[in-house]
């Protein structure tokens, strides 16, 4: 699969656009378009407040606040969050540790929810929630750990929630984001 399979043929007008729903709180900002590729189906977006580079679908929406990105299909069915971990201030070693306590604790609160971990040839993690309960339709969820180069206290985290029957495309999505993520340290 591609990101055309995933993607709106708009040329990367939805990233222009705020969503209404979003109350009058913290208020979120777009993030910053840095190329659209309309012949790949994605558009790179950068989150400044994290500094983190993703590739998102065409079609799709992206907003950051000061703690994380977010992007979500225009449906909202697919949603994609970012944001920097540090792993010590949440009790962690290191990635596999955090990988590790999070899934204990998503599990202890939710127990349908089946969990699954696997470290990539990249070293970093690969979680895959199965089960987890919503206000629809239960949903798989996609963690993606990624520790800095050097500094295995600190970190990444993408997350990337889909409708449960969608996992097979959710996973082939994950992998495709995970290509195209780009950390600045």
């Amino acid at each position: 699969m591609t990101f055309r399979d995933f993607a709106m043929p708009d040329n990367g007008s939805s990233f222009n656009r705020l969503d209404p729903m979003i109350g009058s709180g913290a208020q979120p900002t777009q993030s910053k378009v840095l190329a659209i590729d309309s012949a790949g189906g994605f558009a790179r977006i950068r989150f400044d407040s994290i500094r983190i580079e993703v590739a998102m679908p065409l079609g799709w929406q992206a907003n950051e606040d000061w703690e994380r990105g977010i992007g979500f299909s225009a449906d909202k069915r697919y949603r994609l969050i970012v944001w920097r971990v540090d792993f010590a201030f949440e009790g962690a070693q290191d990635a596999e540790h955090y990988a590790a306590m999070k899934m204990g604790a998503i599990r202890a609160r939710k127990p349908g929810v089946q969990a699954d971990a696997r470290k990539l040839s990249d070293g970093s993690f690969l979680v895959v929630y199965q089960n987890v309960p919503t206000e629809g339709e239960p949903r798989t969820v996609f963690d993606l750990v990624v520790a800095r180069p050097g500094k295995p206290k600190e970190g990444a985290l993408m997350t990337l929630g889909v409708p449960a029957g969608e996992s097979d495309r959710g996973f082939k999505l994950m992998a495709l984001l995970k290509q195209k993520l780009r950390v600045d340290w």
